[in-house]
């Protein structure tokens, strides 16, 4: 027999704040959410505060300048993440019903969506207000991690996004008929890969510890696009190998794919996630090698 880990019985709500007639339910992930947003302003006003951090000791922008920032990449955030989501992973049904893209609480978010949608908010407010790009780049890189940490733990407590079938020790029995469905379940139940825990150890941890470290303690903020660089290219790293232990969405899996491969070549392929972080890899490859 072997070993197994039972999922821990944690509601994926928080708390319910009661008004009237009615009950609005906090969960895990909206909190993930916030303390992810209150951790990174905290971070960038921080950096923006150590004028010796900078090149020419000049931050590249004001602490005014990063509070209105932050509403921009919140807006970034949640519309590029629900349209990514849209467009990557949702099936047909979705555009028979745009009103459904509204319902946070149906289907969920792509980080490389909202990826593009802080890049697209921070570009407009950079050119509007005649902001270094690069160096701001930096900063925000070095706050990201964090909110991925939170995140990736959110979606472990909602027991979503789990791994493929395995007979590990660490395996979880994630609750739920579609995480019991395997072709080679273990003593009647189905362990799994907690990839999320995978991707909270190195998108969250040990990235965010190895910029923390290169931004507070080296001079890499003085290096325009190093950090955001690592950022770019070490996500991308580590979301493509997990990628081979995560269970991919259900639209791409088939009985001629079963390993759920969004592009297939033969018996081998590369999973919507795969696809979406190769390009990252390289092009936080390129500004690393353009800073140094």
């Amino acid at each position: 027999m072997h070993a197994v880990l039972n999922f821990p019985d944690i509601s994926p709500v928080v708390f319910t704040v009661p008004l009237g007639p009615y009950s609005f339910p906090i969960y895990w992930y909206a909190v993930a959410y916030i303390v992810g947003i209150v951790l990174a302003r905290w971070i960038v006003l921080t950096l923006i505060r150590r004028p010796w951090l900078w090149k020419n000791e000049t931050p590249p922008l004001t602490p005014e300048q990063w509070e209105s920032l932050v509403t921009w990449i919140i807006v970034g955030i949640i519309a590029g993440g629900r349209l990514g989501y849209v467009l990557f992973y949702a099936d047909w049904a979705w555009w028979l019903d745009p009103l459904r893209v509204l319902n946070l609480r149906d289907g969920g978010m792509s980080f490389h969506g909202g990826f593009a949608g802080v890049v697209i908010a921070g570009l407009v407010f950079c050119l509007r207000n005649g902001i270094r790009i690069l160096p701001l780049a930096d900063a925000i890189a070095v706050s990201t991690p964090q909110g991925l940490l939170f995140g990736r733990l959110a979606n472990f407590v909602n027991a979503e996004l789990w791994g493929r079938e395995t007979d590990f020790p660490w395996a979880f029995i994630f609750p739920g008929i579609d995480a019991q469905t395997c072709t080679n379940a273990i003593v009647g139940m189905c362990a799994r890969h907690p990839s999320q825990l995978y991707e909270a150890a190195g998108e969250g941890l040990i990235l965010g510890a190895i910029l923390f470290y290169l931004a507070f303690r080296t001079k890499a903020l003085q290096k325009s696009g190093l950090l955001m660089g690592l950022f770019i290219a070490g996500y991308g790293t580590v979301r493509f190998l997990v990628e081979f232990v995560r269970q991919p969405d259900a639209q791409f899996v088939s009985e001629t794919n079963p390993i759920g491969y969004a592009v297939q070549f033969s018996d081998m392929g590369l999973t919507m996630g795969q696809m979406l972080s190769l390009p990252m890899i390289l092009v936080g490859l390129f500004f690393v090698v353009r800073a140094k």
